[in-house]
């Protein structure tokens, strides 16, 4: 039984099946009863689950097209043609890109390498992409998070004599690719069980399969910082592969052993703790896209490509510059967007929300698009405007229907494309009016079902308010899509003071018998704002997720609050 997340109620679990996972692998209660509540009954298998081990990584054989990309990257080798790499220029392209060409060059490899940029071509393997490609006049063209959907250039370049490998997983047409071999576990001739691997996953594969066929002596897990980053940064489910993969990539940053641009990305970063996913995700991914959102994405490339300390520091110093800069303009996007949305819909927006300015900045469309997602509780469409084109980013609630809304409107753009997570349009100025009110409606009535708030998996007590229990629940790492944090609830506790941070959120602090907790409300203003905060010193059922807060002692503690109701 589960009770609706507002109640401050815990998810029931068997006390017995709790009990004796945690005897049998000595995990503190509070562990065992999120880990049985998530079906992890058995210890083998939880075991498994808590310290996965490379050995036991799903066996590659079935992965349709390995075999033939790796004798032909084993024989170019041998031959010393050229290879490019081409990857897409988000996180898990240049992660796979950086990490194939590195893996190849060091097995003797001519290998050149560039990424796609936001601004000039576009997304993939554009007309633009292809013609930087085929200026390096290579024999062998591997594209990485694109070229599934590139049927034409890559037709191109096989006209041109070069023999092409596709590394990708998005969704797969039914036309047949012109390539040497296609890397996708989406196909459907493709056995590999393991249908959740991001690209720079596949990336890893590769290199181990182009290593076998030559037979060189060279550590992999040398390249594991590279899966980890993209594997967070894509959002791929933390499950299976992908957590072992990333588990592993995680551990080798936080130990000093990732390679010279990933250690000087860390230390501009500033984390001073044991990195755990939600840094990647919050911190190192945002510095690793910010030159793509501003301008080309090549010097992410070159800071995960050096060779040495001394190259990679001032890389990375610039890459910290570019996410000011980002976070700069977004701000003001987002201070703009926020305007227009009031003006347009007052205090109470509709399903969904068309929001246009003449230039904003493209790149920004979808960390915009994102935050007022989060503060309007509706669909989200942020557009760029730059001469006779409007470029937009589409962001929606969980459970949104977005890509049949997109689609319902497509008479009145010039293109679209994407998923129910996330979409692209491109529109003339003149239709903006009219796609504003048709995107409402098709939102409406796409029979999406926004969903609920996770309920909490375990009660805490007074004496569960310690550092120790956040470190446990640690274990859970790397948590993200498809193993997320666990969620907690902390019941009849009183509300102390609530102070705005940052405008938009909240710090609040709540008493617990004789411990006090600080917590952190995000978007806490605007939920105050509607009436969704009970008043201070009421007693409250918090819920939200457990964390060590080094930053005020070694053991201190913050709930990262999810919502705050009167107590039951």
């Amino acid at each position: 039984m589960v009770r609706g997340m507002n109640s401050g109620a815990a998810t029931v679990t068997d006390a017995s099946a709790v009990e004796a996972l945690a005897h049998a692998l000595q995990i503190h209660p509070l562990v065992a009863r999120v880990l049985v509540g998530r079906g992890y009954t058995r210890p083998d298998a939880t075991r498994s689950f808590l310290s996965p081990k490379l050995a036991e990584l799903t066996r590659p054989d079935a992965m349709a097209d390995r075999d033939a990309a790796a004798e032909r990257l084993a024989a170019a080798v041998r031959a010393k043609e050229r290879i490019v790499v081409f990857g897409d220029y988000d996180v898990d392209g240049i992660t796979s890109a950086a990490l194939i060409t590195r893996a190849l060059r060091a097995m003797g490899g001519d290998v050149s390498c560039l990424v796609a940029s936001r601004f000039d071509g576009g997304y993939g393997l554009s007309d633009a992409a292809l013609d930087r490609v085929l200026a390096l006049d290579p024999k062998v063209l591997i594209t990485c998070d694109c070229g599934t959907s590139d049927h034409p250039r890559l037709e191109r370049a096989r006209q041109r004599g070069v023999d092409a490998i596709v590394v990708d997983h998005h969704k797969v047409p039914d036309e047949a690719l012109p390539v040497v071999a296609f890397l996708n576990p989406h196909r459907s001739d493709c056995r590999f069980p393991y249908k959740h691997m991001a690209s720079v996953g596949l990336a890893f594969s590769i290199a181990a399969a182009v290593r076998a066929r030559l037979g060189v002596a060279l550590d992999l897990r040398e390249y594991l910082d590279l899966v980890a980053l993209g594997t967070i940064a894509d959002v791929a489910p933390l499950d299976g592969d992908n957590r072992t993969l990333t588990r592993h990539g995680l551990e080798r940053i936080a130990d000093g052993h990732g390679g010279p641009g990933v250690r000087a990305l860390l230390a501009e970063s500033k984390l001073r703790f044991r990195l755990v996913a939600r840094d990647v995700a919050f911190s190192l991914a945002p510095m690793l896209n910010a030159p793509g959102r501003l301008g080309p994405a090549t010097p992410t490339l070159e800071l995960l490509l050096s060779e040495t300390d001394r190259d990679a520091q001032p890389r990375a110093f610039a890459l910290a510059q570019a996410n000011l800069r980002r976070r700069e303009i977004s701000a003001q996007l987002v201070d703009a967007a926020i305007a227009q949305a009031h003006a347009l819909h007052g205090d109470h927006p509709p399903a969904g929300v068309v929001l246009a300015g003449d230039g904003w900045h493209a790149g920004m469309g979808g960390i915009v698009a994102g935050r007022l997602v989060e503060r309007l509780q509706a669909a989200v469409c942020v557009i760029a405007i730059e001469g006779d084109l409007g470029v937009g980013s589409v962001r929606a609630p969980r459970g949104t229907k977005l890509y049949d809304a997109v689609y319902a409107c497509r008479d009145l753009l010039v293109g679209f494309g994407g998923h129910d997570a996330a979409a692209g349009v491109r529109i003339r100025p003149e239709r903006i009016d009219d796609f504003r009110a048709a995107f409402a409606e098709a939102v409406a009535r796409s029979g999406g079902t926004p969903q609920p708030e996770r309920a909490p998996e375990a009660e805490l007590t007074e004496a569960d308010l310690t550092a120790g229990l956040a470190r446990d629940l640690r274990s859970l790492e790397p948590t993200g899509e498809g193993n997320p944090e666990a969620v907690v609830s902390l019941r009849d506790v009183r509300l102390g003071d609530a102070r705005p941070i940052q405008e938009q959120h909240l710090r609040l602090s709540f008493v617990a018998g004789r411990r006090q907790v600080a917590g952190f409300f995000r978007d806490g203003v605007s939920a105050r704002a509607r009436g969704e905060l009970p008043a201070a010193q009421s007693r409250v059922d918090v819920v939200g997720i457990l964390r060590a807060d080094p930053w005020t002692g070694p053991d201190a503690v913050q709930l990262d609050v999810r919502s705050v109701s009167p107590a039951r």
